[in-house]
């Protein structure tokens, strides 16, 4: 009896640890994304200016409704962008999330042909930039684009990422997206 007792006490711990070095490791899902809004609210109160870009049905099928503003030169703009899942009954906002995970995720913006600066103006818990939050400040006439791109998982300590370089940056690449960008006078 005490051998029986013993045998089913050593198979029950060795169960047990069996079955702790098989749990699934969970990782963060990536959301669906199919809404990316940045609004910029100009210096001088001369009126909001939205850049949208809407893919209810995701990747292929019915091509993107893509809506841009003109943005007037030598003018600072307050911009914040906001990323949305209206795929469902009720809309998701995938910025939320973005915060909460702040340490995992950053925005990057890349223009070309245009003459302007983004400055990041919010940070997560280790100081790095986040990207939710900019400062963009328009200099001279020109038409070009901006593209912006959400990051998942990369590395924000690596060599120029802090800056909004995503050369060094990994990770994954939740959502980009390009819009045409033209500053007037």
């Amino acid at each position: 009896m005490k051998v029986y007792s013993l045998s089913i006490i050593i198979l029950t711990s060795i169960l047990t640890i069996s079955c702790n070095d098989q749990e699934p490791i969970i990782q963060n899902q990536e959301e669906l994304i199919t809404t990316v809004i940045l609004t910029l609210n100009p210096s001088d109160n001369s009126g909001v200016k939205v850049f949208s870009f809407i893919d209810l049905d995701g990747d292929g099928g019915i091509s993107p409704i893509i809506t841009i503003s003109k943005l007037k030169s030598n003018t600072v703009y307050l911009a914040e962008i906001e990323i949305l899942n209206e795929s469902g009954t009720t809309t998701e906002n995938i910025t939320d999330e973005v915060r909460a995970e702040a340490e995992d995720h950053q925005f990057f913006y890349f223009t070309m042909n245009t003459d302007l600066t983004i400055e990041y103006l919010d940070q997560d818990s280790n100081t790095n930039p986040i990207g939710i939050n900019t400062k963009i400040t328009t200099n001279n006439p020109g038409i070009g684009s901006l593209q912006i791109t959400l990051k998942h998982l990369l590395d924000k300590f690596a060599s120029g990422v802090s800056q909004g370089e995503i050369t060094n940056a990994g990770g994954e690449t939740d959502i980009q997206v390009e819009f045409v960008l033209e500053i007037e006078d």
